[in-house]
């Protein structure tokens, strides 16, 4: 006999501010360290939960090794205080772990295996480099044409969904430019402000004087990315960098990246229980395959499959954050599915506010979910294109 689906609920939604990578804010500071903060920030949310109804926490992370290997999920979530009795497991989707272990979570509450869950992600571009430290591909890869985008840089994929959907330089600088534009004002107008939990910096210098050594620090409660210098013009003149001829450059792209982001999500019955009072619930996500070498169009496959299993209308989002991983599959996307320009990222995005690659689906849910409730909206979206082929999407609803 089969059971109705129960709702899924997310009551907490919190982030670290993004550093840039590699020399950022955050360039000695330990993913583990991130997500840790990231996981207590949203605890802190719902003072009235009890901590051991949590069953498990699935954080998403695009390169698991190094300092975010071992499975950080369940190592972070113990140096969190959470107790011993949460289990912990690390998954990835590279650009889209993060929103893939909300939906992860949010599906065992909805088939009734768990009543609360943490979500999350994190990523130290920094300290773990693109690709990893020793990465190898199967040499299957390069025997046939069909699979051969594997192997394409990011980059390369950017130009050919640009050739092919024919977006130009001009456009994709003009996108980077009010996509920082986006972000400054959100930024100046304090819109960040409930989703970023502050994150104290700890640095160390030798006093060779002295022999001592001197502790400084320093809080931080901004994305490091935008830039109030950022004009066309400039854009206009930086060269491409993975095509000699392309139009792609590194002023049009995502920011390499550190940050995390953590949610709880819960069942009605924690609801009940703990008095809480719900920010949101999780409808609906998907995941649609689409040709490796141009990875960028992903979201133009996902979208309408998340909004069907949703029964939803595109119409019916107010509030889309697709993440910029190029302004060329941003436009191409765009385009393709005649978005509503003013429904996408309106605080910025990626390109400016940076892209910590297995975090950003949860940092981005969290920008969402304090969104819809700021501007009384009733749905939103987040979502991306992945390497290797593939888009996300997942949809939340204000409540």
């Amino acid at each position: 006999m089969s059971k109705q689906l129960q709702d899924a609920y997310i009551v907490a939604a919190s982030r670290t501010p993004i550093g840039k990578a590699p020399r950022g804010m955050f360039k000695n500071t330990r993913p583990d360290e991130l997500l840790v903060h990231a996981i207590k920030a949203a605890v802190a949310q719902v003072p009235g939960l009890d901590t051991k109804v949590i069953e498990d926490a699935i954080i998403g992370c695009a390169i698991p090794e190094g300092e975010q290997g071992l499975n950080v999920a369940r190592i972070s979530a113990l140096v969190a205080g959470l107790p011993q009795s949460v289990g912990g497991v690390t998954v990835n989707r590279f650009c889209a772990s993060g929103v893939t272990a909300l939906a992860m979570a949010a599906d065992r509450i909805r088939v009734g295996e768990a009543d609360a869950m943490i979500a999350g992600g994190c990523e130290s571009m920094s300290m773990v480099p693109m690709m990893g430290n020793t990465p190898s591909m199967p040499p299957a890869i390069f025997e046939r044409d069909e699979n051969f985008g594997i192997a394409y840089g990011m980059g390369l994929t950017a130009e050919r969904v640009a050739e092919r959907w024919k977006v130009s330089r001009e456009d994709q600088d003009r996108f980077s430019f009010e996509s920082h534009q986006k972000a400054i004002a959100a930024q100046q107008a304090g819109e960040f402000k409930d989703e970023i939990a502050p994150f104290m910096i700890t640095e160390r210098f030798p006093d060779l004087a002295t022999g001592e050594v001197k502790v400084k620090q320093r809080e931080v409660s901004l994305d490091e990315g935008p830039r109030q210098d950022t004009s066309v013009e400039g854009l206009g003149k930086l060269r491409p960098v993975f095509a000699n001829k392309g139009s792609v450059t590194a002023g049009n792209s995502s920011q390499t990246s550190d940050g995390a982001g953590a949610l709880i999500v819960v069942s009605e019955k924690v609801l009940k229980q703990y008095n809480l009072t719900p920010l949101a619930r999780f409808v609906s996500f998907a995941v649609r395959g689409v040709p490796p070498e141009v990875m960028g169009i992903g979201p133009k496959e996902a979208i309408p499959a998340a909004l069907k299993a949703a029964g939803l209308k595109q119409d019916d989002i107010d509030w889309f954050e697709l993440n910029e991983a190029f302004a060329a599959q941003s436009l191409a996307v765009i385009r393709d599915l005649g978005l509503d320009p003013a429904k996408v990222n309106p605080m910025g995005g990626a390109i400016a506010l940076g892209h910590p690659l297995g975090a950003t689906g949860a940092i981005r849910a969290a920008t969402v979910v304090h969104a819809l409730r700021r501007r009384n909206l009733k749905y939103g979206m987040v979502t991306m294109c992945v390497g290797t082929g593939m888009g996300a999407a997942g949809i939340i609803e204000r409540l």
